[in-house]
């Protein structure tokens, strides 16, 4: 499916902006782009998104935590995509949008139990924060797809249908999965 290319496309941008950073910067290095508002910082982050972290001073814990985590997520979202292969392809792009994003910290995750950041954004004042958390393409990705898939929910009536029938197509499942028990 075409699709899955965009997933695939998005994994190597990623991966090799990643090794650019790796390659020529040292850790915790800066480079401004524009002032102190756009920059690239070097960081290597052991847990998911903005920094959160478990099972903090157990590394070895940590990295797998989130490997399997992502393992599973990716394996859904192959599925998913599969399944939503005859819906509209908005809808399909958000999910590979993800999906890409996904993989790549995926990658990093598995190989050297943290992942790579190196985006750096001052958004003043957002959510009471100095600074925007450092992220990468793959984060990007993930945050786009989502942004994409809500707009595509909220604002089209496919996209609101679609919510409606997997609800129902869930409570089916619980409701079979009752009467089977009993």
């Amino acid at each position: 499916m075409k699709i899955y290319w965009l997933a695939f496309w998005i994994i190597i941008f990623d991966q090799i902006t990643k090794w650019m950073v790796k390659h020529w910067m040292n850790l915790h290095d800066s480079i401004s782009l524009i002032g102190t508002t756009v920059q690239l910082t070097y960081l290597e982050n052991p847990g998911m998104a903005f920094g959160i972290r478990f099972f903090e001073t157990h590394p070895f814990w940590s990295r797998w935590f989130f490997s399997i985590v992502s393992i599973l997520a990716s394996i859904g979202l192959i599925w998913y995509i599969y399944r939503m292969r005859h819906e509209r392809r908005m809808y399909r792009v958000s999910l590979a949008l993800i999906l890409g994003g996904a993989v790549g910290n995926l990658i990093d995750r598995v190989t050297f139990g943290r992942v790579v950041d190196f985006m750096d954004v001052d958004i003043p004042d957002l959510f009471g924060m100095q600074r925007w958390p450092v992220f990468n393409v793959a984060d990007s990705s993930v945050v786009l797809g989502m942004i994409v898939m809500s707009a595509f929910v909220m604002f089209t009536k496919h996209g609101k249908e679609q919510v409606q029938a997997d609800e129902e197509e869930t409570q089916t499942m619980i409701g079979t999965k009752k009467e089977m028990a009993e």
